[in-house]
């Protein structure tokens, strides 16, 4: 029933979703404001107003993704008024549902939507990232991946997963949620790994892209809510997990654990790449 409530959600936002003639896509908010179960737009409105400031504070013009709009709207009468709403981009959706009621299933199932699309879409848009080969997208990835993956220990150490085993098991809480019931150890025998070699070692871009949204999702949303205890937090990143893999679906997308294993290890890779940049200084 929860599952099927979640597909809704996320069809409901896409269906929502509107191009404009430059091929840009935004959201009308009294749109979004029905979706998310707000029934007053003065209610509304004040997240609103919390999102442009959050926009305002993340270093970015609120203008530029709220843009203010008037519609005709036609009363019962046959007559016809002028009314307040907003265009919204992507980024803007994403801070609202962040500001918004965490209530409400519809907010947190808008949380992740907004969040995988905002990231998938810098991705995209991200030129020197486009630019790069397949293993140097593997090779900016999996930094991220380290770094993000810290900030994950950090906040799941907060919410009580204290020991190396507690934290063992709260990584696969991930990994079942976004493989489909697939734990790292089964992972790890479907890529055909030896023992001394790590998952996130043997992923291409795509996958990694995928994980890099589990992670940092499932950080955000511990954080948020303030989720304490082992059973909460590991039953959070399932969640996170089983969204991300949700969203790939829906998009189309290939499932991570039929993605291809790439025929370089990272680690491999890593020496590789360090050791031509020597040779290159050592001829310079």
């Amino acid at each position: 029933m929860n599952k099927d409530i979640e597909k809704q959600h996320h069809k409901t936002f896409e269906s929502l979703k509107k191009v404009n003639n430059d091929n840009i896509e935004f959201w009308f908010a009294r749109e979004l404001q029905k979706a998310l179960n707000y029934s007053s737009w003065d209610k509304f409105k004040r997240v609103l107003q919390k999102a442009m400031k959050a926009c305002d504070n993340s270093g970015q013009k609120a203008d530029d993704h709220f843009s203010q709009v008037v519609k005709m709207v036609e009363l019962g009468s046959g007559s016809k008024r002028e009314i307040e709403d907003y265009a919204l981009s992507r980024y803007a959706c994403y801070l609202i549902v962040q500001n918004a009621d965490p209530s409400k299933p519809v907010i947190a199932n808008g949380q992740t939507y907004f969040a995988i699309q905002t990231r998938r879409q810098e991705l995209a848009d991200d030129e020197s990232f486009q630019k790069l080969k397949e293993e140097e997208k593997r090779l900016f990835l999996r930094k991220e991946m380290r770094e993000h993956n810290k900030q994950l220990v950090e906040t799941a150490q907060q919410a009580g997963v204290k020991s190396n085993l507690d934290f063992a098991i709260f990584q696969n809480h991930g990994y079942k949620g976004l493989y489909g019931g697939l734990d790292a150890k089964a992972i790890h025998k479907r890529k055909g790994l030896k023992k001394n070699q790590q998952i996130l070692d043997n992923m291409g871009s795509t996958e990694l892209a995928a994980n890099l949204f589990r992670a940092t999702q499932t950080e955000e949303k511990l954080r948020r809510e303030n989720i304490k205890g082992k059973i909460k937090a590991n039953k959070t990143h399932f969640e996170v997990g089983k969204k991300v893999r949700q969203t790939i679906e829906e998009l189309g997308g290939t499932m991570p654990e039929d993605l291809p294993t790439p025929d370089e290890d990272l680690k491999k890779l890593e020496r590789r790449v360090k050791k031509l940049g020597g040779k290159k200084n050592d001829a310079e």
